[in-house]
């Protein structure tokens, strides 16, 4: 069987597919499939809906008809996780148009212990800028928000060569397209060598990474990365780590070229199955480097904080796989609660979309074609009960850009320019569950983000507040009803407040 996936619109001078192919041999062990057909019909009113100032909103009903499928396996040579989602979106004041929803990630061993092949699709709607009206839900209607299709694929060898070392071969191509504004393709081809020391003492790991970037709008732009990392248990909960080794970028800068010997030095502590912590230092050309990956699991709670900083652009991000400890945790934990695993896992997206409201970490990937130095800070945890859940995250990013804003002009405004320069995004969210019976219940979220221009000195806030209650009709047909609050403050104007009521009907086939 093959799934094909067209990633293209309509009237691209070329196409772009991602193809998952389930009929090779080595992927003919029988697996259990799970395909569920579904069909959701919303009805909904918006006070504004183009989110405009005060004596220009628009009052406007929408009626919306979205087909969709998701489908799973979880086989020993094959995984696949894919829903899609077709929404159909009817107006009363402007014209129809649809959108579509897709999530696709897959893993499969065409040969074993040598050939594998890695896949993930996505197309979603975006906001363009962190500054402006923002985008919460499809049927809203703005300038800041377009279509963004991402894909990557990866074939690669790996070998172990006992009592040597583990080599693996990669090749990446990605892509990702934002209407007409971005379009970037990347090659990346990686060398990777892991030694076998049988779990005793010392360990290395050697990389070598070449990428090239084509975007649109720029001159093509090569990136070289090779390290050694040498690595030491001290126990059998902590170890240490150090790495060396040299980058180099030929991207355009207004000072000195992106390249260096770089290092770092940092371990591992893992005092129980349920903590783990991981930490580094170093530096590159850019200056100091830190990194923090902590988790924390209980029976009933789960906590994780992290800190990352590294050179990065808007396509990547669009790319980059976030933590799924939350997901993961609830999923576990509902086992009982919701024995379906399909039903349990559209409750945890259910759930999760209300407590973030604002995205997963509470800012805007904003449009550019620069390189940016960007710091991360995440503080994310999840309490549960019998009956209840709570989540909370508290998000900082800041983005310092690498290249001119020049090669920004066709997204910003000449007087906007400098606005991306140096940004600061702020983000506090949260989401009540409460399960009223084994058939209803109640979500409550409330999201609160700040972006900050420090070039410019300009600060929007948004501020949403989310109520949804929803109820089992019958085991596949569930039907819910959902109220939202917004506000937007900005020192440059267009202040808006949106209130939005809808209802809505889920039938899973």
């Amino acid at each position: 069987m093959v799934i094909m996936i067209n990633l293209a619109p309509r009237g691209a001078p070329y196409q772009l597919s991602m193809l998952v192919l389930l009929s090779l041999p080595a992927c003919a062990i029988p697996a259990e499939w799970t395909v569920v057909p579904s069909l959701r019909m919303r009805e909904s009113y918006t006070d504004n809906m183009n989110l405009a100032p005060p004596g220009q909103a628009q009052g406007e009903f929408t009626t919306e008809l979205a087909p969709g499928i998701a489908v799973s396996t979880d086989g020993p040579h094959l995984k696949l996780a894919l829903d899609y989602s077709l929404q159909q979106i009817h107006y009363t004041h402007r014209t129809d148009r649809s959108t579509q929803q897709l999530d696709a990630q897959g893993h499969a061993g065409l040969v074993r212990d040598w050939l594998y092949l890695d896949a993930r699709s996505s197309i979603s709607q975006q906001n363009m800028s962190a500054f402006g009206p923002q985008v919460l839900e499809p049927t809203q209607v703005t300038a800041n928000s377009s279509t963004v299709r991402a894909t990557s694929i990866s074939p690669y060898l790996q070998h172990h060569f006992h009592g040597l070392a583990t080599a693996q071969l990669r090749y990446d191509y990605q892509r990702v397209t934002g209407g007409g504004l971005l379009g970037v393709r990347s090659d990346d081809t990686s060398l990777r060598l892991t030694g076998d020391n049988d779990g005793q003492g010392w360990n290395w790991d050697m990389r070598a990474d070449r990428k090239h970037i084509a975007d649109n709008a720029l001159p093509p732009v090569t990136m070289n990365d090779t390290a050694l990392t040498l690595s030491y248990p001290l126990n059998s909960r902590l170890s240490l780590s150090a790495t060396g080794g040299y980058e180099k970028s030929d991207y355009h800068t207004g000072g000195a070229q992106p390249q260096g010997s770089y290092w770092s030095a940092g371990g591992n502590w893992t005092p129980s199955p349920r903590t783990k912590v991981a930490a580094s230092v170093g530096r590159r050309y850019f200056g100091n480097t830190y990194s923090l990956d902590a988790a924390y699991r209980m029976h009933s709670m789960f906590w994780s904080l992290n800190y990352n900083e590294d050179i990065t652009t808007t396509h990547g991000e669009f790319l980059r796989i976030e933590p799924t400890g939350l997901s993961d945790f609830l999923y576990q934990l509902w086992a009982t609660r919701i024995p379906d695993p399909q039903t349990r896992l559209q409750t945890i997206k259910a759930f999760l979309l209300i407590s973030q409201m604002l995205g997963p970490n509470g800012n805007v990937n904003f449009f550019s074609h620069r390189y940016f130095l960007q710091k991360d800070w995440k503080l994310a945890t999840v309490y549960t009960s019998a009956r209840s859940a709570l989540a909370l995250s508290l998000t900082t990013t800041r983005r310092t850009a690498q290249s001119s804003s020049a090669i920004d002009s066709p997204l910003l405004k000449p007087d906007e320019l400098a606005l991306e320069d140096r940004t600061r995004q702020s983000a506090a969210q949260a989401g009540w569950n409460w399960r009223m019976s084994p058939r209803s219940s109640v979500t409550v979220g409330a999201s609160h983000s700040r972006a900050e221009s420090l070039s410019t000195g300009r600060s929007d806030r948004n501020s949403v507040l989310t109520l949804a209650l929803t109820h089992q009709l019958q085991p596949k047909v569930s039907a819910s009803v959902d109220l939202r609050h917004v506000r937007h403050t900005s020192n440059a104007g267009g202040g808006y407040r949106e209130n939005g009521i809808g209802a809505a009907l889920a039938i899973a086939f």
